[in-house]
């Protein structure tokens, strides 16, 4: 059984994420501003999502992610408050990589942001 809860979410686009040293940078920012993130690297397109309980939290994160400059860095969807059905979190840790992106989407519909995931990543107009 799922239940509803209002969160701040973003979505990040790059080129691809492959650096590991990148990669736990973005991890220990997750830890530090105690937000769940799925990243999907291994190759192009790279995708993060974030949420947390808070805009100014979650845009933090967004900013040290954009200071670690991936190639083509696009914040495709701003931190925003969103209703996110609750599935648990993204993992136990906070932290969670998935390496395709129909993984990736998969676990958008399971949140119940398949739309806005799709919309973010121009794979649907809004």
């Amino acid at each position: 059984m799922s239940r509803s809860a209002n969160v701040f979410v973003t979505l990040i686009r790059t080129h691809h994420i492959t650096s590991r040293k990148k990669l736990a940078r973005v991890k220990k920012a997750a830890a530090l501003y105690d937000l769940q993130v799925l990243v999907r690297s291994g190759g192009s397109p790279g995708i993060m999502y974030a949420e947390g309980p808070d805009e100014a939290t979650v845009g933090n994160w967004v900013n040290g992610v954009q200071a670690l400059r991936y190639k083509d860095f696009q914040c495709v969807q701003k931190p925003a408050a969103s209703l996110v059905r609750a599935t648990g979190p993204v993992s136990d840790t906070g932290f969670e990589e998935v390496t395709s992106v129909s993984e990736f989407g998969e676990r958008m519909e399971k949140r119940g942001l398949g739309s806005w995931w799709k919309i973010g990543m121009g794979y649907a107009q809004g």
